[in-house]
């Protein structure tokens, strides 16, 4: 018998596969989509629920708890939302608030910024030499428990109604907890970038700019919320107490006034623009200096 050919042998196969595929119930074909059940949340989704959504609640609540309160009580000293919020257009409406608001900046900016290079080099000193650390450790510890009120009221004594009052008392309520946070931060910093400074002689201003404030960024950032936090509150009691212009003062009319819903909307103007500050500055400087420890740990 002759032997079938190669042709022949392979076309045999073929056509048996062929059968039994058609015999074979037919699967369902499987689609490329996935369900919407399963469809993962988009960015935005994700960034609405990590971010806003918490902040709404906390305010929703924080409204609602206050009108709330206000209606239970039918009390003059308490407002409802609807006369703060009036009260809020008001102030807003008014030239007054815009003068008074750029001088209370002014005076903390300058503060804050005398507060911040003083804490500057004298916390990278303490951390660096023994001596430095001992001598000025009572002049923080003692300048952290000195209330604010203490600056505001001896700062008004002793300059007077001028600039130099609010920005020597916003720079001694600041300086000793940036100060203690910058000293925290050089004794953290690891030994051997020093030890690399030290042995390639790199110059004062190299150190500073590649070495130390990269490496104490995060203290330097922690500082200022601080150092802000408690400028804010020592530049409204200034301004209260030996000053004619600014926040402070027009909080202190709303109190003589007992206009409890002009205190209100003045003191929310300002945490407005603290949480502007802390939301739109300090956080995109610390996205935009923190970049290359992103990079880095990649």
């Amino acid at each position: 018998m002759a032997r079938p050919t190669t042709a022949t042998a392979g076309i045999q196969p073929a056509a048996s596969s062929s059968s039994d595929t058609a015999s074979a119930p037919t699967a369902p074909a499987v689609s490329g989509r996935v369900p919407a059940s399963r469809k993962q949340p988009s960015h935005r989704g994700r960034f609405l629920g990590r971010t806003v959504l918490p902040v709404a609640a906390f305010f929703a609540v924080l409204v609602g708890g206050w009108q709330l309160v206000a209606v239970r009580s039918d009390s003059v000293l308490i407002p409802d939302v609807p006369t703060i919020w009036s009260s809020l257009a008001d102030t807003v409406t008014q030239p007054l608030f815009y003068s008074s608001l750029g001088a209370t900046l002014l005076r903390v900016g300058l503060g804050f910024a005398l507060a911040f290079v003083t804490a500057v080099v004298i916390g990278i000193v303490m951390g660096r030499v023994e001596f430095v650390r001992r001598f000025f450790e009572p002049a923080v510890l003692i300048g952290l428990t000195v209330p604010g009120l203490v600056w505001a009221l001896l700062c008004v004594i002793w300059f007077g109604v001028s600039l130099t009052n609010p920005v020597v008392a916003v720079a001694l309520s600041a300086a000793p907890a940036l100060t203690l946070s910058i000293y925290q931060g050089t004794r953290a910093m690891d030994s051997e970038l020093r030890e690399m400074a030290y042995v390639y002689r790199f110059s004062l201003a190299t150190q500073l700019r590649y070495l130390w404030l990269p490496s104490l960024l995060p203290a330097l950032l922690s500082g200022a919320r601080l150092g802000l936090s408690l400028s804010w509150k020592v530049i409204v009691l200034v301004e209260m107490f030996g000053m004619s212009s600014g926040v402070g003062y027009e909080l202190n009319n709303q109190f003589a006034a007992q206009n409890v819903a002009g205190v209100l909307s003045w003191t929310l103007l300002f945490a407005v623009v603290m949480a502007v500050l802390e939301y739109g500055v300090l956080q995109g400087l610390e996205r935009r200096l923190g970049r290359w420890r992103k990079v880095a740990t990649v």
